[in-house]
């Protein structure tokens, strides 16, 4: 059993810590939920309120940006909040056969947005000038898009945050710091908001989700000293790895048992 708790806690606070330098932490204490027994879709639920603390954290960093344009930050995170309540409450209506028949997608989806992220973001900045006129039909594109970004993060949340920064420079943001303050308070607001149904359908750990969260905010706030001593590019690419492999290890077990 303690060995359980350290493995939960290990995790997490390595989680928290990659958070803090280059994202992805979900591939690492995701893996670690599943891997001490915990069922898919209750791992899935504790492991996103388990970072919750983490992203909060972020977000109060950030708070400087956000009176800049109080509007659009509002704009977002109510269509944020409600496209991540639909995807939880997809998710609790989802078999956990289907998840993990599925899982090994939305682990795939996650990890080709992570390892891609530069060129997503470059991809769509580079089509902002097409939509230079066409303000009214880029607005309808992006609202979309992040409506679909917030139902993947409520019913999954691995790689919400890089397709976000995506959609944020669909609209026309170019300051990355603008671009990271909306991100995590947006990734923040969804990961609160889905809180609601996964109490009330009883399937977050409290116990493991507590350890969880407790090892996260410590590696958290241990990266924000290490972030200028540790490249980001060695950090990303064991993110990479570690989720690519996780998505190989759930596509052998979905097709072989």
């Amino acid at each position: 059993m303690f060995g359980k708790y350290l493995l939960i806690f290990g995790a997490a606070l390595l989680a928290g810590g990659i958070n803090g330098i280059a994202g992805g932490g979900s591939f690492i204490l995701f893996p670690a939920l599943l891997s001490v027994g915990i069922p898919p879709i209750t791992a899935n639920a504790t492991n996103a309120i388990a970072l919750l603390p983490g992203t909060l954290a972020s977000a109060g960093a950030y708070r400087n940006e956000f009176g800049k344009d109080r509007r659009s930050l509002i704009q977002v995170c109510v269509l944020g909040m409600i496209g991540g309540l639909l995807g939880a409450i997809l998710l609790l209506r989802t078999p956990s056969a289907t998840f993990l028949q599925i899982l090994p997608y939305l682990l795939l989806t996650a990890t080709l947005a992570f390892a891609f992220s530069n060129q997503l973001t470059k991809l769509v900045e580079h089509q902002q000038s097409r939509f230079a006129n066409l303000q009214g039909l880029r607005t309808v594109i992006t609202t979309i898009l992040q409506l679909v970004v917030a139902v993947y993060g409520g019913f999954f949340g691995g790689g919400m945050g890089i397709l976000f920064l995506a959609t944020f420079a669909l609209m026309g943001m170019t300051n990355i710091n603008r671009m990271n303050a909306y991100k995590v308070l947006l990734t923040s607001c969804i990961n609160a908001v889905i809180i609601f149904p996964f109490v009330n359908a009883g399937i977050i750990l409290w116990q493991e989700g507590t350890i969880a969260a407790i090892g996260a905010s410590i590696g958290g706030y241990i990266s924000a000293y290490y972030a200028q001593k540790i490249a980001p590019i060695i950090v990303r690419r064991f993110v990479i790895v570690v989720g690519s492999a996780m998505t190989l290890y759930f596509f052998v077990k979905s097709w072989f048992g």
